[in-house]
């Protein structure tokens, strides 16, 4: 059985497994969550007989479905033993085109139930940009504070929380990109989608600048953002070097300090950028987590408007303290 839907059917739709047809390369640039990537052409393949679809249509389809019947003996023994004859799945290529429609019909020939996603991932990339272009529909209450009181820890624990910093891979400061290498920013945007579209009427998130290391936000998530039931997080002074120390210690290279100090270095002092350098060189790392505070303490700047005030210092009592006092303000219950 063969069909095609439109996103907004496709999306609803319960599949037992989904295939991005497309090549390994733009599966990695940004792909549906959960999706297995079972290409039509290759990288090598797709540039090729992309070129020659511009000089010679009919050529370039004759070997375009020589290439994918090929590619096509090597996935059907894979797909039929991890997923039995019959079962439902969905499939797309980049615009709804020859790719998914070739690997469709195999499959739906073996006995598979398959849907195709009419448009491909472009339809889908032009439902996001409608999706993140609405207003939000949802009741936000935002953590803000100054570095290291533990918001994105409480952020954890807390029901129907959108981490974006966990989405970006950043921690969203000049210190904040040791967590690897971020997604791209379509990549960003299909985790935060999925995301968003799990939580109903209200959601946690961490007060963010609109951009975090090289992800922007959607314009209007960040100014629901700013209109958000305020949440200020404050600890004392030991949790939040400890909470640094703890996260940072292991994580944080030489190489990549020195890196980072540099990006700060036009807004401090060379005796301030020389005394952090020597601080982590002769591994005075109290030190250097205060003097960084301080510097981050001077640039931040509370909201205007702050609802509640929170310690954290112990956050698993943080939390029960929030969650009361929103179930007694808003009747929500958690």
């Amino acid at each position: 059985m063969l069909s095609e839907l439109e996103f907004e059917n496709f999306n609803q739709e319960n599949f037992d497994f989904l295939i991005d047809a497309r090549s390994p390369k733009e599966f990695a640039h940004s792909h549906f969550q959960g999706a297995l990537n079972f290409y039509a052409l290759n990288d090598d393949e797709h540039q090729k007989i992309g070129t020659l679809y511009k000089q010679n249509q009919a050529l370039a389809k004759a070997e375009g479905a020589s290439c994918i019947c090929a590619n096509m003996s090597c996935h059907i023994p894979i797909i039929a033993q991890k997923f039995r004859i019959g079962s439902k799945v969905g499939i797309y290529c980049a615009r709804g085109g020859l790719r998914s429609k070739a690997i469709a019909v195999i499959l739906s020939e073996l006995g598979y139930r398959v849907v195709r996603l009419k448009g491909g991932f472009k339809a889908y990339r032009a439902f996001l940009l409608k999706y993140f272009d609405k207003s939000l529909n949802l009741k936000l209450f935002a953590l803000c504070g100054n570095t290291g009181c533990g918001k994105s820890e409480l952020l954890e624990l807390l029901p129907q929380a959108i981490n974006l910093e966990k989405m970006a891979n950043h921690l969203g400061s000049s210190f904040g990109d040791i967590l690897g290498d971020q997604p791209t920013q379509k990549a960003f945007e299909s985790l935060l989608f999925y995301a968003m579209k799990e939580i109903k009427n209200f959601a946690f998130i961490e007060s963010e600048s609109r951009k975090i290391g090289d992800i922007i936000l959607p314009l209007k998530l960040y100014e629901s953002m700013q209109n958000a039931f305020k949440i200020y997080c404050f600890c004392s002074l030991e949790n939040r070097i400890r909470r640094i120390q703890k996260f940072y210690k292991d994580r944080m290279t030489p190489l990549k300090f020195k890196e980072c100090v540099k990006r700060i270095s036009p807004y401090v002092s060379m005796n301030f950028r020389q005394d952090l350098l020597q601080s982590y060189e002769s591994q005075k790392l109290e030190k250097v987590i205060s003097m960084l505070l301080e510097y981050y303490d001077k640039s931040y700047k509370q909201p205007e408007r702050i609802d509640f005030r929170l310690n954290t210092d112990d956050i698993l009592k943080a939390k029960e303290e929030l969650l009361n006092f929103l179930k007694t303000k808003y009747k929500i219950n958690f």
